[in-house]
């Protein structure tokens, strides 16, 4: 059964920066190397909002995706390494995000059933 995650990051408060970092996600305009990572790794579907400057990406995963071994992978390969030291200069962690981490996954609290 897919799995589905809600993660959250802000980038940093400049008009300019975020409508670049807009532009490097536009349809077509991420590098084939960092959409070749997102579905080799298991992720089916990916889709990030933005308001402001908060970001909300929404990941569908199968139930083999393992974020560890997508970490590991990210971190040997050195066009994910240079896409995320680029997207670095956008982002901001936020003030709660764990060390290290630029992207906090959200916890669902509430479920229309």
């Amino acid at each position: 059964m897919p799995n589905r995650q809600i993660l959250i990051c802000d980038l940093k408060d400049d008009p300019e920066l975020i409508e670049r970092y807009k532009a490097y996600h536009a349809a077509g305009n991420a590098w084939p190397e960092i959409t070749e990572s997102i579905t080799s790794s298991g992720i089916t579907e990916m889709e990030i909002f933005l308001a402001g400057n908060r970001l909300v990406m929404v990941m569908t995963t199968t139930e083999e995706y393992d974020p560890v071994a997508k970490a590991a992978a990210d971190a040997a390969n050195p066009k994910v390494r240079e896409w995320e030291a680029l997207m670095d200069g956008f982002q901001q962690r936020l003030p709660f995000a764990p060390q290290g981490e630029k992207w906090v996954a959200m916890e669902k609290i509430f479920e229309l059933a």
